[in-house]
């Protein structure tokens, strides 16, 4: 009888239940003595573990004799009442199998990598006659060259603006490039070459394109001595435009050239990890250097038990960080991986091409292992010196508003608009840690709201959010990646007591179950910061010392949350004014907009176009111009 069904039956027969090493032990007997991923499942049916083997059955069997092994694997196999198996061809695909689970089920008894950012590349995307320049994220899914990854949006935007004065590349859509009958503002200020409009044909544009690949390929110095020669011979034949062009564009790459924090003269294309640990917690930084340059870095800090070593951390960050992305050439490491052997055999599978995973010992690789290592050092001294504040700063919070314990999870709301239009609300969430950009969320006002109704707005958007929080989440759940709970102690409210009058609505409309701390926060005397009034249920209106740091604390959740409000108004209020009148005509894609267009010029002359004229636009039927000729004139 298997684990899971011998345990269904002992709780029937009121018969002790299996105990985990006897659960496994079951198992072990069918058990392959092959390569694999196992799972370690306890009795609410969620995943604890997830591990590999090279040989499933003596893996498993290590966990028959739990009292050889650490406290953390006997808490683990006590917890088990069953485990699910899947058999691999090689260790190698079991280990990206493993790395693949991990990130899905988020098991508590492994090392998680946290903050699973998506990083940009540069594309030049060559599924067109004349290749676009732009920045990319996500799948690779569309043709071209793909450079990077960059550490922050930043660096490629700059980057970006650099390669256009550089080689002249278009960054429009193809749509826009198709309905061009002159060149654009881009051509006019000289960061386009425009083959859209035949001001270079598309062979020297494709020169260009070549010329921007080689550059970023890392063979810069090859593309700089070709356009410097171009320029002297310019100058020579007394064509000073040109030369003074070509000047131009060599400053650009020499800009291009001078941003990289630190170069690296004999590694072309690697990623460096280094790890370190301080008071429980890891840190793990990586470096991205292609083209001989450094395209940035950033701290990871994953979750993991504090006995694990800094080696066995590593390895299991690093399958997890390549599980969905492309390694490179080499890759760098502080630590000597267990595993070693594995490792570069697994990512030389993700990649398609030999990988090389290197512990240096000396020159410059070890040098940027050695940059990295003091960087993950120091990372991790300033996260764990903030904690240490918000820590105190939380304590405070508890103090001053009464709080039975300190709170874990505080958010903050606040709604923007103007003149009641393009309503949205706000929330910002901060915890121990700081704030946690990850659980911002933003609220577009659906109700029909009397504009400037901001009590209205309040009521909605918590309305909205608590309503889904108890219909989703238990009480005390929580977020695994980053150990935040799903359910607040504290919400600030941005207002006074008529805010705090609607709060009140809501919680009686939904009769939480959950004790939550509602406090609303009024500006003080002709908007002075430090002169803030504080309402709650059951307490006069009171204010704090204007030198409390908790005061200034509610004034930085409070700024955070209004900056967030603000910036989201401002991108709905921009969408809305680009918003093309095509756009809102069902059946109107990309292919019947670009049509109309092409044809008429501008959506101001469709609105204007005739029954007629409508309908002898090539993919435009008779029934299709109607609805057209309806929608802008429906009102006459």
């Amino acid at each position: 009888m298997p684990a899971q069904e011998q345990a269904d039956a002992a709780i029937m027969t009121d018969t002790p239940i299996p105990s985990g090493h006897e659960v496994i032990k079951a198992f072990v007997r069918t058990l392959p003595a092959a390569p694999g991923v196992y799972r370690m499942i306890d009795a609410e049916g969620e995943v604890m573990y997830v591990g590999k083997a090279r040989n499933l059955k003596a893996r498993v069997t290590n966990y028959t004799r739990p009292e050889a092994l650490e406290t953390r694997l006997q808490r683990m196999i006590a917890a088990t009442v069953t485990m699910e198996f899947v058999r691999t061809e090689t260790e190698s695909e079991a280990l990206l199998l493993e790395a693949n689970l991990i990130k899905r089920l988020k098991p508590r008894f492994n090392v998680l990598l946290r903050d699973d950012k998506s990083f940009p590349y540069i594309l030049i995307a060559t599924d067109h006659p004349a290749p676009e320049l732009m920045k990319h994220r996500g799948t690779r899914r569309r043709k071209g060259h793909y450079f990077g990854p960059f550490a922050s949006v930043t660096a490629v935007n700059r980057t970006i603006a650099s390669l256009q004065k550089a080689f002249l590349l278009r960054n429009c859509s193809d749509s826009f490039y198709a309905a061009r009958t002159r060149p654009c503002l881009q051509h006019q200020i000289k960061r386009c070459a425009a083959p859209c409009t035949g001001e270079i044909s598309l062979s020297g544009y494709g020169e260009l394109v070549e010329e921007a690949r080689e550059f970023l390929s890392g063979r810069s110095q090859g593309v700089r001595d070709h356009m410097q020669a171009e320029m002297n011979t310019a100058a020579e034949q007394l064509d000073f435009e040109r030369a003074a062009l070509l000047r131009d564009r060599l400053s650009a790459l020499a800009l291009i050239q001078s941003q990289g924090d630190a170069t690296a003269k004999s590694v072309e294309e690697a990623d460096v990890f280094a790890i370190h640990h301080e008071g429980g917690q890891f840190c793990v930084q990586v470096f991205f250097f292609r083209a001989f340059q450094n395209w940035g870095n950033h701290a990871f800090r994953p979750r993991a038990d504090s006995s694990l070593s800094d080696a066995e951390v590593l390895e299991a960050f690093i399958g997890q960080f390549y599980e969905s992305r492309t390694p490179p050439r080499l890759v760098l490491i502080s630590h000597e991986l267990a595993e070693h052997g594995l490792m570069e055999e697994a990512l030389t599978s993700r990649a398609d091409r030999r990988v090389y995973v290197e512990v240096p010992k000396r020159g410059e690789k070890r040098d940027l292992v050695n940059h990295a290592l003091n960087n993950a050092r120091e990372a991790l001294g300033r996260q764990l010196a903030e904690g240490a504040t918000n820590r105190t700063l939380l304590e405070g919070v508890a103090e001053t508003f009464g709080l039975n314990e300190v709170p874990r999870r505080i958010e903050t709301y606040d709604n923007s608009h103007i003149s009641g239009t393009n309503m949205v609300g706000a929330m910002v969430v901060a915890g121990e840690e700081g704030f946690s950009k990850k659980h911002y969320r933003t609220f577009n006002i659906k109700s029909d709201i009397v504009a400037g109704d901001d009590f209205g707005m309040m009521r909605e958007v918590l309305t909205r959010r608590f309503s889904r929080l108890a219909s989703e989440s238990d009480n005390d759940a929580e977020d695994e990646s980053t150990g935040m709970p799903d359910w607040p102690d504290v919400v600030f409210i941005d207002g006074g007591a008529g805010q705090m009058s609607a709060v009140r609505g809501v919680i009686a409309e939904l009769n939480l179950q959950k004790e939550v701390t509602f406090i609303g926060i009024a500006k003080g005397e002709e908007r002075d910061a430090g002169r803030e009034k504080f309402f709650m249920e059951g307490r006069e209106a009171f204010m704090l010392p204007h030198r409390d740091p908790v005061l200034y604390y509610v004034q930085r959740l409070r700024d955070e949350a209004h900056r967030f409000a603000i910036g989201t108004h401002r991108a709905k209020r921009k969408k809305e004014a680009i918003k093309n009148p095509l756009d809102e005509i069902d059946g109107i894609g990309p292919t019947r907009k670009r049509a109309l267009l092409n044809h008429f010029g501008s959506a101001k002359a469709v609105g204007r176009a005739s029954l007629q004229d409508l309908a002898v636009v090539p993919g435009i039927s008779d029934q299709m111009a109607q609805m057209i000729y309806d929608h802008f004139n429906r009102g006459g």
